[in-house]
């Protein structure tokens, strides 16, 4: 550390010593700090932060020195291969071996499957239709774009990794060079690139379970592709069992059980996963089962009704016309992820069989939108008045929802 210098000075200090650096303190901005750092003959200066650790750039380093050494890399690279470096994505290995041929053999198994068990045992007949406009194409063309929906679309989720040791990117199969924070490693599929690379991967992340820590609180795409189901193995289950024994119990959805029943509900599914047991030995009370499922939906870190669509929903159901209110919900829904929508039809034609039981339980479908409102869908701005201004809204979307299932889905 030189004290208060000016960039002359170091330049003189750092004259003819090629990878030498100095810490000096701005003249303009005391309390300021520069790296001065000769490289290729000439003397270059960076604005030096701390944060705990050393860093120019989006790289910190724990050391003046790491932080040095790893520039210098760089700087050598980028020198002397920019060219090189700049067509380094035209010719990517990614989509000819490894990981991009292992994803095509899983969505080919995936979507053989799925599509088969998403179809409905039946369709409704058209007779008595409440909206004429939302005919028997419309829905056919709906059912098309369904079947694409099970193709299930997920962005890598990269985060800038440090890598002991060798490693090349495994979409232009380079060098990873520097010292630290060679790459980006995604953290649910595990697959490691450049970060320049990163931002041509397509969107075909395949989760790997090694790597999902839970099933509460995980992105719902990103469960349901490590799982390889169609939905969420969490919503299987508790419908599953609510319908085998549930359907006709009083107040469903709407009476709480115990809490601490419920988180262990929820701690079953993080250690077990869909070997969880929540039959009726376990847990005799079905408001338990009931509890957990509307929890998983609270703990979403995007909601089954995503942020993305959130407003729009709001708009439709602000609708006063009921036909086009109608058309205008189902616009929406083919916006959001595969992943949710199906999540999505599955609970509403679960929730249709719970207001059928109403004479006994007491549940229309009035009441669940009241309950699965906010469940569903919550504000992108986590703002309480205008949660509380959209309530009636919440609850209004989720209502047409189950009336309209065999339409809308």
């Amino acid at each position: 550390f030189h004290g208060i210098i000016s960039r002359e000075q170091a330049d003189e200090i750092l004259a003819g010593v090629e990878g030498a650096y100095i810490l000096r303190e701005s003249q303009r901005q005391p309390g300021c700090y520069t790296l001065a750092l000769r490289f290729g003959n000439q003397t270059l200066n960076y604005r030096l932060f701390y944060d705990g650790k050393h860093f120019v750039g989006e790289k910190r380093f724990e050391s003046i020195h790491d932080l040095v050494t790893d520039g210098l890399i760089t700087l050598y690279i980028e020198t002397k291969a920019s060219e090189y470096i700049s067509k380094m994505t035209t010719n990517p290995i990614y989509e000819h071996i490894g990981y991009a041929t292992l994803l095509r053999e899983k969505v080919s198994r995936r979507l053989s499957r799925t599509k088969n068990e998403s179809r409905k045992a039946s369709v409704t007949s058209e007779e008595n239709t409440p909206v004429e406009k939302i005919s028997s194409l419309v829905r056919r063309a709906a059912l098309t774009q369904n079947d694409n929906h099970f193709n299930y679309e997920k962005a890598h989720n990269f985060k800038v990794h440090t890598f002991r040791g060798p490693h090349w990117c495994e979409y232009c199969a380079n060098f990873m060079w520097g010292l630290i924070a060679q790459g980006v490693r995604c953290s649910d599929c595990g697959l490691n690139v450049h970060k320049q690379c990163s931002k041509y991967v397509p969107n075909d992340c395949q989760p790997d379970l090694k790597r999902i820590k839970r099933v509460y609180c995980c992105d719902l795409t990103t469960l349901v592709k490590a799982h390889n189901t169609p939905r969420p193995m969490v919503v299987d289950s508790c419908i599953r069992e609510i319908e085998a024994r549930g359907l006709k119990s009083e107040g469903l959805y709407r009476v709480s059980g115990f809490t601490e029943h419920i988180e262990d509900v929820k701690m079953a599914f993080d250690r077990d996963g869909d070997k969880a047991d929540i039959s009726a030995n376990t847990y005799p009370d079905i408001n338990i089962i009931a509890g957990a499922l509307k929890l998983y939906f609270r703990d979403l870190p995007i909601p089954v009704i995503t942020y993305d669509t959130y407003s729009k929903f709001i708009d439709a159901a602000k609708i006063s016309n009921p036909d086009e209110r109608l058309e205008a919900v189902h616009e929406v829904l083919m916006l959001l992820p595969a992943a949710h929508y199906e999540t999505l039809r599955y609970l509403m034609i679960h929730l249709k069989k719970v207001t059928l039981h109403e004479k006994e339980n007491f549940m229309n479908a009035e009441n669940l939108g009241i309950v699965f409102g906010p469940t569903l869908m919550r504000p992108p701005e986590d703002s309480t008045l205008a949660t509380l201004n959209d309530m009636r809204y919440q609850k209004l979307i989720v209502q047409i929802l189950i009336e309209n299932e065999d339409v809308l889905f």
